[in-house]
């Protein structure tokens, strides 16, 4: 597979930027949310943008979806479960960064298998 062409890295990419950017109109703006949601959306953007330029990494897609993860489970975490805003868009975002990453696992072994000499060569 060629770097920056899997779809799902792209939607991840985008998911981030918008848990980034939501916290600018969401409100209420706790600390909590903010902080997170802007933490967690970065780590989201750097996972999925790594993924796109490594294609072959299959270990990025597992961080992606554990990243993803995070972000659906903190507005728990941050206590601001109860601001609908700001825990929709966490559990939105993260549940599109878990299923991106998941969905890329397949095609991440395929990339990693037939990289330069294939795996065979990789491990001889």
């Amino acid at each position: 597979m060629k770097r920056w062409t899997r779809w799902q890295d792209w939607v991840a990419v985008a998911a981030g930027l918008y848990a980034v950017l939501a916290t600018m109109w969401t409100t209420p703006r706790t600390g909590a949310s903010v902080s997170m949601m802007v933490v967690l959306g970065i780590l989201m953007i750097a996972a999925a943008v790594w993924s796109l330029a490594a294609p072959g990494l299959v270990s990025m897609e597992w961080i992606l979806a554990a990243i993803g993860a995070l972000l659906f489970l903190s507005p728990w975490f941050g206590s601001f479960a109860g601001s609908a805003g700001p825990a929709w868009t966490a559990w939105i975002c993260g549940g599109v960064g878990v299923v991106a990453g998941l969905w890329a696992l397949a095609p991440a072994e395929k990339a990693h298998h037939a990289g330069p000499g294939g795996h065979r060569a990789a491990h001889a």
